[in-house]
């Protein structure tokens, strides 16, 4: 998760989410492990998890947040020079997961904004702080 001040995706050539006043980018993926137990867990995390100003939360601000999935973040380089994707779960497990990211955040009555699955997207964003933080189940 990164506190922003604002953020963005484009996919050819056209904004499909966006947040335009200060809130959170989630970059979510999935790996071969990852269930409907961890959806809830991450959803509660990224709502009530403290890192904007004063030390509130998204759900005490009603701050938006931009849910990006990103399976690279299951990149692992270890070894030589190219990446393995191996531990990335695949777009059938995956999606549906990070839909239900989406469905739990709203739910809480958050403002969600969202990419686009699969796609090559752009993501903008101005990181406010900068604050990234590491969320795993």
């Amino acid at each position: 998760m990164q506190r922003v001040t604002r953020a963005s995706v484009t996919v050819d050539g056209e904004v499909v989410g966006a947040i335009d006043r200060p809130g959170l980018v989630a970059l979510v993926g999935v790996t071969h492990d990852d269930g409907p137990a961890d959806v809830a867990t991450v959803a509660r995390k990224i709502a009530e998890l403290r890192i904007l100003r004063d030390e509130r939360s998204a759900a005490d601000e009603g701050a938006p947040v931009l849910v990006v999935s990103q399976f690279t973040l299951y990149g692992d380089a270890r070894k030589g020079r190219r990446p393995t994707w191996n531990a990335a779960a695949p777009g059938p497990v995956a999606e549906p997961l990070v839909d239900a990211v989406v469905a739990d955040l709203r739910g809480r009555g958050l403002e969600v904004a969202t990419g686009r699955f699969g796609a090559d997207m752009a993501v903008e964003l101005v990181n406010d702080g900068p604050v990234t933080i590491v969320v795993e189940t």
